[in-house]
């Protein structure tokens, strides 16, 4: 009987420890307080927001070279840069794909057949805010296509979502002297109040949102760096002097440089 009692309480001790990491590590990964506590754009679009969740994170990359890929997210379009098997019929784009980068005001970036955000607010190189509610998540009658097992998934849960509900999401781009963007992304949900249920349901999507940004933001990140290394010059080739003994000797610039004639 004893054994039993430290088995299941050590179990039970590994489970809370389990939970309180991960609880931590969702309140403190890319939070930074002034960032939360800023005023974003597209906060409006969602005033009464049950759920705000605003996240960032550093990219030594400028701000016009972190942008294409926002312009080009969306399914059967350049992806959500995060867990593809749930949001994306195949991998999420590795490339700028012009063809994708036009995006206007009122056009929707589609998040599966025949749905998705509504674009509400359009700032090149500095602001991206998109829009959801229920009636922009249901697929039209007139959708054949069939839905990706993942992506069956996901329109599940939202079609599950107890009541109304309305969600913004805004991507902000911050420039950090030159060659550095801070991206701040902003989540915020209104889903109309209901049983127990619906806070469960709602503590669910947060967990959910936190997972997707984190994923979403470290992919766009390794895009951008990647893309602006491959744009950054390459450096200049040492000088070679001419061969002594029949070894040629690397010789810095600068001292080439000190030593060319006046």
């Amino acid at each position: 009987m004893l054994k039993r009692i430290i088995v299941g309480g050590s179990i039970v001790a590994a489970g809370w420890a389990t939970y309180a990491g991960v609880r931590r590590w969702r309140a403190t990964w890319g939070v930074v307080p002034d960032e939360a506590d800023r005023r974003l754009p597209g906060d409006d679009l969602v005033p009464s927001a049950r759920s705000s969740d605003t996240r960032g994170i550093t990219i030594d990359a400028p701000p016009e070279l972190v942008w294409p890929w926002l312009v080009q997210m969306g399914y059967r379009r350049g992806g959500w840069y995060s867990i593809d098997q749930l949001d994306m019929r195949g991998a999420s784009a590795n490339r700028i794909v012009d063809d994708w980068q036009t995006l206007a005001l009122g056009d929707v970036m589609p998040t599966h057949p025949g749905g998705g955000f509504a674009v509400k607010a359009l700032e090149p190189n500095h602001a991206l805010v998109l829009y959801a509610d229920t009636a922009s998540m249901q697929p039209r009658d007139e959708v054949t296509e069939e839905v990706p097992a993942g992506l069956a998934v996901s329109g599940a849960f939202m079609s599950a979502t107890p009541g109304e509900f309305a969600a913004s999401w805004a991507f902000v781009l911050v420039p950090m002297g030159a060659r550095q963007t801070r991206l701040i992304e902003r989540v915020r949900y209104w889903g109309a109040d209901g049983n127990a249920m619906s806070n469960v349901a709602l503590s669910l999507f947060g967990f959910g949102v936190f997972v997707m940004m984190q994923r979403q933001m470290i992919g766009i990140r390794t895009r951008a760096e990647h893309l602006a290394s491959e744009l950054r010059p390459a450096p200049a080739a040492p000088s070679v002097a001419p061969a002594r003994n029949g070894q040629a000797t690397v010789v810095p610039e600068t001292v080439l440089a000190t030593a060319a004639p006046s």
